[in-house]
């Protein structure tokens, strides 16, 4: 009978889990806090650096930004949606990411959600007091920097070059990750 029990009380924590976006969310962000998502920065040269193509993004303001045309600035995209327990667990890392680097006029912070939601994207980062720039998609996304994957993150040197692409969940709040866009800022 024990083992029923045991087996019952598994089967409901694993629903509920699976059923509530919110407790998938929590679960990963523990997972994150573990280091399992650690994101793995190889040497651009060694994945092969290529050029970024045009892609549009508005912000709350009605600003454009096409980060073809963002020479002179690292970019650090996310593709995002609210719905999505990943893009959610990550959010906190790529807060404390954009807190680290807040003085930094040569980094450009660009949270992109795919349902194309920006005033819900905006109130979401106020409510949860991270000091992200709300964008949306203001065109087709080129294959090349986003194939559907939530969340998709991609870094764009200063010279418009995809230096890093990563589909999936991710820690962005790590000395690894600073240490890269360290770099990337002083070439």
């Amino acid at each position: 009978m024990k083992s029923n029990i045991g087996f019952i009380i598994s089967m409901v924590v694993l629903a509920v889990i699976a059923l509530n976006p919110e407790a998938k969310s929590l679960l990963l962000k523990g997972l994150i806090k573990s280091g399992l998502y650690e994101p793995d920065f190889v040497p651009a040269k060694a994945e092969g650096e290529r050029a970024v193509p045009s892609a549009l993004f508005r912000s709350v303001n009605g600003e454009l930004i096409d980060v073809a045309n963002s020479k002179g600035k690292v970019i650090f995209i996310n593709f995002w949606a609210e719905w999505c327990p990943p893009c959610i667990a990550e959010m906190p890392s790529i807060s404390n990411l954009a807190k680290h680097f807040k003085d930094e006029k040569d980094l450009l912070f660009l949270m992109a959600n795919v349902d194309g939601e920006l005033k819900a994207s905006q109130d979401y980062f106020e409510k949860n007091n991270y000091p992200l720039p709300a964008f949306i998609p203001a065109g087709t996304i080129p294959k090349s920097i986003f194939q559907g994957t939530l969340p998709t993150t991609v870094i764009i040197n200063k010279n418009g070059d995809i230096v890093y692409q990563h589909d999936g969940i991710a820690d962005y709040n790590t000395q690894e990750t600073k240490d890269f866009i360290k770099r990337l800022l002083e070439d």
